[in-house]
């Protein structure tokens, strides 16, 4: 059985069953090919450039300082090498499927369900944050505008009961009632009752996810054009911002430039990793691409370049115009032109950020169906999942149900958390691309004209050095860790295990001559799941433990392959 577990696919044989629009042997309708480069660059700076660099950066600034720059820097490098082992990939299977896909081909079928169902996480969950904070701009645009919703549309139940023993505890403190307290009690006790239970839904959050999945639903080509609008939108009020910015920056401000040392900067690795993950959503688009194996590739690179500068200058300027220890809000480009009294600006922002979000949430509600739909096709879902609709050459039923889990949860859950899951998601789907290029052979007769190449670097003696150098950085975190074992110290035993595994890769490559991109991307995206806490861990493996339990009832017996 253990053999079974780890069944591949063949590469040679998705690529030509790819080209006549076939998956494993059985028809399933053509999806549209209409995607270019632009198009595909457009898509990863729509899914990258979103509630990241409008709300979570700032508390990624609080933590961290001006010095928050630097970890746009290395999360971008961290991203840049498993970019480049997508592109290695996508060049290779040019079929939709992202990471889940990927490691059908190179580690197997168990590994391949466990990451599409991590991928399944991570965009359900990262939607339903994306919907929320959309619902919080969009809510913030209309105050704005002198437009108020009824309080209890706008809320989950955990944050209004929250919100309102706040609010009480400091009126019976003697705090005076502010406007914003005034809200919040004007909300609770407007709130319609039903068995007894006051409630409370965040309505807004419920339409735009509807709304989203409706483009998507009706095809790639709509989707495409919407998608290309609000990036060039978006794109050019962050560049009105920054140039804005800059006339109202103080350099005094940058110092100190690391208030909290790199411990401080390293508490942002959620937030920041949150905002960078979209470039994962375009491999999905694949079998919707003109030409994916030469496209593809081009489309995350570029976008991740574009996006990375964009965030670098963002936190410059955010960080140089007021107080690093100001910034801890929801709104801080919004929040800082207030301050220094420009508050228009701060308007333009809200109304970008309600597009910007839209476009997020549009990207992942487009990639989220062809996973399931490629885990149908293999068999590993219900065929269902993988009909494609006869006019609107999209995977609709798939379309449907993410539309569903995404769309209820938005109603009632609160966001806390829920980047960290995502980013574990995400983290996890990156070190295993990042080694199943390993897996690959490093000749392939199949590859198109203009088709990524991933250069080969020998890492045999330069992974041992870099692993040298981060004992001899990290010896005082080895010992810490030693000695709190047997104490709660989550953080420092899983940097031990990071470690352990570190060493163990670092073997490998100087024993087989492993190329260097692909195992500085599996470490460095391993080392950041190192500063994930342990709660969210918790849910991680919970989720797991639900997706293999319905891989062992329904997939492992349906497996296209189980025949094999």
């Amino acid at each position: 059985m253990s053999s079974s577990l780890f069944r591949r696919k063949s590469i040679d044989k998705i690529v030509k069953e790819a080209a006549e629009g076939l998956s494993d042997g059985h028809s399933t309708g053509n999806l549209n090919k209409v995607l270019g480069v632009r198009d595909l660059t457009f898509m990863g700076i729509a899914a990258v450039v979103g509630a990241g660099i409008f709300s979570t950066i700032g508390k990624a600034a609080f933590d961290g300082g001006p010095g928050i720059s630097l970890l746009f820097v290395i999360t971008a490098i961290t991203c840049g090498f498993s970019a480049l082992c997508y592109a290695e990939f996508a060049s290779r299977v040019p079929i939709a499927g992202s990471a889940y896909t990927y490691a059908y081909v190179s580690f197997g079928e168990l590994i391949a369900w466990i990451i599409g169902w991590a991928l399944i996480l991570e965009y359900a969950i990262g939607n339903i944050v994306v919907a929320i904070s959309w619902s919080s701009y969009f809510n913030n645009l209309l105050e704005a505008l002198h437009i108020h919703l009824p309080g209890w549309l706008t809320v989950d139940p955990s944050t209004a009961s929250a919100a309102f023993k706040g609010t009480t505890e400091s009126i019976a403190s003697g705090t005076p009632i502010t406007p914003n307290m005034q809200l919040v009690l004007d909300a609770w006790n407007n709130a319609p009752i039903i068995g007894g239970a006051r409630i409370f839904i965040n309505l807004p959050a419920f339409i735009i996810v509807c709304l989203v999945s409706i483009l998507t639903y009706v095809g790639i080509k709509e989707s495409k054009k919407s998608a290309n609008a609000m990036v060039i939108f978006k794109v050019l009020v962050i560049i009105f911002v920054i140039i804005m910015g800059i006339f109202s920056v103080k350099p005094s401000y940058w110092s100190p430039f690391m208030p909290n040392g790199i411990e401080g900067i390293l508490k942002g690795v959620s937030a920041v990793f949150y905002a960078y993950i979209g470039f994962d959503a375009i491999s999905t688009t694949a079998e919707e691409c003109k030409n994916p194996q030469r496209d593809l590739p081009r489309g995350m690179i570029y976008s991740l370049v574009i996006c990375t500068i964009l965030y670098i200058l963002i936190a410059l300027v955010l960080t140089c115009m007021v107080p690093f220890t100001e910034l801890n809000v929801n709104d801080p480009l919004a929040f800082v032109f207030e301050r220094v009294g420009k508050e228009w600006i701060g308007y333009v922002v809200s109304i970008s950020a309600v597009v910007a979000t839209t476009s997020v949430l549009l990207v992942f509600q487009l990639g989220q169906p062809r996973i399931w739909m490629s885990m149908s096709r293999d068999g590993l879902l219900p065929k269902a999942f993988g009909k494609i609709h006869p006019k609107y050459q999209t995977p609709y039923i798939s379309t449907i149900v993410t539309a569903i889990i995404v769309a209820v949860p938005s109603l009632f859950m609160q966001s806390s958390l829920m980047t960290d899951l995502t980013s574990i998601g995400t983290l996890f789907a990156f070190v295993l691309v990042a080694g199943g290029v390993l897996m690959l052979p490093r000749n392939n007769d199949v590859l198109a004209k203009g088709s990524f190449r991933l250069p080969y670097i020998n890492g045999q003696f330069i992974v041992p050095v870099l692993y040298g150098i981060f004992i001899y950085l990290g010896w005082n975190r080895i010992i810490e860790g030693i000695q709190h074992l047997n104490t709660d110290k989550f953080q420092e035993f899983l940097f031990l295990i990071y470690l352990v595994f570190a060493g163990f890769i670092t073997i490998l490559t100087f024993i087989r001559k492993y190329s260097l991109i692909p195992v500085l991307g599996m470490l460095s995206c391993s080392y950041l799941l190192v500063e994930i806490p342990a709660i969210s861990w918790l849910w991680f493996f919970a989720w797991m433990g639900i997706g293999l339990t319905i891989y062992f009832l329904y997939g492992y017996r349906k497996s296209k392959l189980a025949g094999a």
